[in-house]
């Protein structure tokens, strides 16, 4: 099911473009996805369901062999689910880029992360635009899916592309259609998601809209990619900016004695006009922290200044140090002294709960936060038992989740619960503390109250 994007008509179009339309008709179309991670991997076994021809590419060669042997290595990607596209020959992984002149619709699915100034970083982008560059064919169709500013698929993608002697809109197919993946969400997954399709002129946008169309539930037609682009970025900076709200309440309230959480489930049985965000230790995840970066990044050039984004960016930057503050206070009220030598145990590593994607988990800079103030932190996640690499927490890498036990949770001087995980026995947790500082109402959730827990 879709909308009919503007196109031109069939007596008008290139003989590569009818032809392509035809051939995923009839599922005898070969799509290709670059990065095979948190969104290229659903969405492989998504075109795979749908009975497409899919190549994986990944520069990662490890991964290629695992996703090969049909292992996953995300935990809520089933790896029957893997196993069972690569038995029935339907997918593959490959680190070789040359087998991109063998598909017919190259999506790019790479991290778009911000440098250690805040600003965009495209690197994984533009490599991955150059891999494709000299392996491009007339009649591809290539859209990008990464989270990005406003313009980037019409002024970074393009030119490369173009620098080839093969021109958009003639020889090849440019498109832009954000990825709309929630991690672990029970209720959506790909193919159940509408997608915001984007391309660069009428032939590129229906060629796209028909290949998601055979994908997903629905497709929603923009005017261009860079509307696409521009979709994408506010529905994050939707989220950021109330989440941003919420954290604020939430120090407000705190100050008068008032819970914040339970004003939210009041306040959300009003049946129009507000929408429940609930506070947190911070942001965490690949979008909410990163994606509204983008746009004030973008929006220096037009000589526009985003403060309202930016206001919500420091409030939720700043709050990992205001839970510190909050189990320092807590330490020493309770016991009398501070965060230096104390032992912490942080509950939870993942950026949310029940999953396994640590990508800008708050908890990791609690750790750090921790630390820097002479604390000895731990931390304890049934979904993440070894912390792997990563860009802005190296010296985190290789740290391991600690057995949970009543013994053990009584060896700390206070349990810090970051991430909710369902797995965990908040009643035993609770019942073996000395002090629990809690930052996502978890303990009240599991109706546990009690003058050892601390609302943070």
């Amino acid at each position: 099911m879709s909308s009919s994007p503007t196109a031109s008509s069939v007596s008008d179009r290139p003989a590569n473009l009818t032809d392509q339309l035809a051939r995923i008709a009839t599922k005898n179309y070969r799509i290709g996805i670059i990065g095979l991670g948190y969104v290229g991997i659903p969405l492989a076994l998504t075109a795979c369901k749908a009975g497409f021809p899919v190549v994986g590419f990944d520069i990662d060669a490890k991964r290629v062999a695992q996703i090969n042997r049909g292992e996953s290595f995300i935990k809520h990607i089933p790896t029957e689910a893997i196993a069972a596209a690569i038995k029935e020959e339907r997918f593959r992984a490959t680190i070789d880029f040359d087998e991109l002149r063998e598909v017919d619709a190259i999506i790019i699915a790479v991290p778009t992360p911000l440098t250690k100034h805040r600003e965009p970083d495209l690197s994984y982008v533009e490599a991955t635009a150059r891999a494709i560059a000299p392996r491009l064919r007339k009649g591809h169709l290539v859209v990008l899916e990464s989270t990005t500013w406003p313009g980037t698929t019409d002024e970074v993608m393009r030119p490369i592309f173009e620098a080839t002697g093969l021109k958009s809109g003639v020889d090849f197919y440019l498109a832009f259609s954000p990825e709309r993946e929630d991690p672990g969400n029970p209720d959506f997954g790909t193919s159940t998601i509408p997608k915001v399709v984007g391309g660069d002129g009428a032939d590129a946008l229906e060629l796209a809209n028909a290949v998601y169309s055979a994908l997903v539930v629905k497709t929603v037609p923009v005017s261009s990619s860079a509307t696409a682009e521009a979709v994408k970025l506010t529905e994050n900076i939707f989220r950021a900016v109330n989440i941003a709200l919420v954290n604020e309440l939430k120090v407000i309230y705190g100050k008068m004695g008032i819970d914040v959480w339970e004003v939210i489930d009041a306040a959300k049985t009003k049946p129009f006009g507000f929408m429940p965000f609930y506070p947190g230790p911070g942001l965490g995840g690949h979008c909410i922290p990163i994606d509204p970066f983008y746009l004030t990044w973008k929006a220096r050039e037009f000589d526009v200044t985003t403060r309202f984004i930016e206001l919500a960016g420091q409030i939720n930057t700043a709050m990992p140090h205001w839970v510190i503050d909050r189990v320092a206070e807590a330490l020493d009220r309770q016991q009398g002294r501070g965060l230096s030598k104390a032992k912490i145990l942080v509950m939870g590593i993942a950026y949310k709960k029940n999953i396994d994607d640590m990508r800008e988990s708050p908890s990791l800079r609690l750790i750090e936060l921790l630390e820097e103030r002479g604390a000895k932190a731990d931390y304890h996640d049934p979904h993440v038992p070894v912390i792997p690499p990563t860009r802005e927490h190296a010296n985190l890498t290789g740290r391991a989740s600690v057995a949970l036990s009543s013994e053990t949770i009584k060896g700390y001087d206070a349990v810090l619960i970051a991430t909710d995980h369902d797995a965990v026995d908040y009643k035993a947790l609770v019942a073996a503390a000395r002090l629990v500082v809690d930052t996502r109402n978890a303990c009240a959730k599991a109706g546990l109250t009690g003058d050892t827990i601390v609302k943070a």
